[in-house]
C-alpha cells in the first residue's frame, strides 16, 4: 500500500541529496520524521554533500539565533513600552508640583545616595539625572543659590579633568565655578574608560541641617509605612 507521501517521495529523497536536513524537508513537505527516516536510509551521501548538509544544518542554527534574538528584542521592547505606559499613567495621578511630594520624593534619594558621615549635604552619582533633581531641590526648596553649590569629580586614571568638567557643567546646567575638585582613582592606572563614562560628580552644598531633614524625613516616611502595614 502506498503512502500517502509517496509522489513527494523522489522530491524528498533529491532535497536530501543537496544536503537539506532531515527537518526542514519535514516541515517544507509536511511528510512525518518517521517516513523520512526510511526512505533515506539507504542513502550514502559524499563527501561533499556531507558538508553541505553541515552547511545547512549551521546556517539553520544561524538562523534560528537570529529569529530568537529577534523575538527577545522585540519582547523587551514592548515590556519596556509597558512600563513607560504606565509610569505616565502614576503621574498623571499625581501633582509634580507639589513641593511636599518633591520633598519626599527627594529625602528617598538622599536616604539610597546621599551623604550620611559629614556635615554636607550631598549626592555622588555618575548619572546627571539623579544630580539635577538634587540640584532642583537644593534650590526650589531650601533656597539655595548657584554660588553656594560645590561639585566635586571623581574620575578614572585616562580621563581628562577639564573635558569632564565641560560635561558636568553642561548637563547640570551649573558654572564650572561650582567645581572645586578633581580626584583619580589610582586603581584604574593602566585601564582604559569605557565609552560613555565620564565619572562620578559630587553636587551638595555646607549644610547638615538640610542633610538632617532629609535622612529625617526619608526614615520617618518608611517607618510609618512599615509600621501601618503590620498593624
Amino acid at each position: 500500500m502506498r503512502s500517502r507521501w509517496f509522489e513527494l517521495k523522489y522530491q524528498a529523497i533529491d532535497m536530501r541529496k543537496r544536503g537539506v536536513s532531515i527537518r526542514y524537508i519535514e516541515k517544507e513537505l509536511g511528510i512525518p520524521r518517521s517516513t523520512l527516516s526510511g526512505w533515506f536510509s539507504d542513502i550514502q551521501l559524499t563527501k561533499r554533500q556531507a558538508e553541505l548538509l553541515k552547511k545547512n544544518q549551521v546556517l539553520a542554527l544561524q538562523d534560528s539565533r537570529s529569529k530568537a534574538i529577534a523575538w527577545h528584542n522585540k519582547q523587551k521592547e514592548l515590556r519596556l513600552e509597558r512600563a513607560e505606559h504606565e509610569a505616565k499613567q502614576t503621574i498623571d495621578l499625581i501633582n509634580i508640583y507639589d513641593k511636599s511630594l518633591f520633598l519626599l520624593c527627594v529625602s528617598m534619594l538622599y536616604l539610597g545616595e546621599g551623604t550620611k558621615s559629614n556635615w554636607r549635604a550631598s549626592i555622588g552619582s555618575s548619572d546627571p539625572l539623579i544630580l539635577k533633581i538634587f540640584i532642583k531641590a537644593l534650590q526650589d526648596i531650601f533656597g539655595i543659590g548657584t554660588e553656594k553649590i560645590r561639585c566635586d569629580l571623581n574620575l578614572r586614571c585616562d580621563q581628562n579633568s577639564q573635558k569632564a568638567k565641560q560635561y558636568w557643567a553642561e548637563m547640570l546646567a551649573l558654572p564650572q565655578e561650582c567645581f572645586k575638585s578633581v580626584s583619580f582613582d589610582s586603581r584604574t592606572l593602566g585601564s582604559k574608560t569605557f565609552q560613555g563614562y565620564n565619572g562620578v560628580c559630587q553636587v551638595g552644598c555646607n549644610s547638615v541641617a538640610i542633610q538632617r531633614k532629609l535622612i529625617a524625613l526619608s526614615r520617618l516616611y518608611c517607618e510609618s509605612v512599615t509600621n501601618k502595614s503590620r498593624d
